[in-house]
């Protein structure tokens, strides 16, 4: 980060582009399956599968002589209790994925958050040398403005004090 902040360059990263370059094929699949496990299409479509499974096997093969699994539906548990089984490890590994994503996102953040506080210490550097420059300068026409003043008054204060004197001679001689 610090040669970044150096050379002036950008740090942003795209969290997904960095996390899709190191993914395998098999954390690719967890993801669809646990993508696809938690919508409602997963759920409308295996909820129609357990009536159609139900309907068939109680209704309709029972009027041909019985289904393949009849009421207490002792297959369909057993292949519930499979995909379950399956399913969860897929949907923990894509947590697991998920949480990874996250910890870089977050350490990306802190990277451009600790970008961002140093050019904005950096900008009021620059701000207070402005403004100290600024402040200089300032002080260094008022202490000219100042003397040119002090001189202003001098002189006047001397054409005064010489021109009262003529005026006393004047007076003198004019004798008022």
């Amino acid at each position: 980060m610090i040669r970044l902040i150096a050379r002036r360059r950008h740090a942003t990263v795209d969290v997904n582009s960095a996390f899709a370059a190191k993914e395998t094929f098999g954390e690719r699949i967890a993801d669809r399956v646990a993508q696809f496990g938690g919508s409602w299409t997963f759920i409308i479509v295996f909820s129609g599968m357990l009536v159609a499974w139900v309907v068939v096997n109680t209704v309709i093969l029972s009027r041909l002589g019985g289904g393949f699994d009849a009421y207490p539906y002792i297959f369909l548990n057993l292949i519930l209790s499979m995909v379950a089984a399956l399913q969860a490890p897929v949907i923990l590994m894509s947590q697991n994925r998920q949480a990874s994503r996250d910890r870089l996102a977050a350490a990306l953040d802190y990277e451009i958050n600790l970008k961002a506080e140093v050019e904005i210490m950096a900008l009021h550097d620059k701000l207070d040398r402005l403004r100290t420059d600024r402040i200089e300068a300032m002080i260094g026409a008022q202490t000219v403005q100042i003397a040119a003043m002090d001189t202003d008054l001098r002189a006047l204060l001397a054409d005064r004090s010489g021109s009262r004197g003529d005026d006393a001679v004047r007076r003198t001689e004019t004798g008022r």
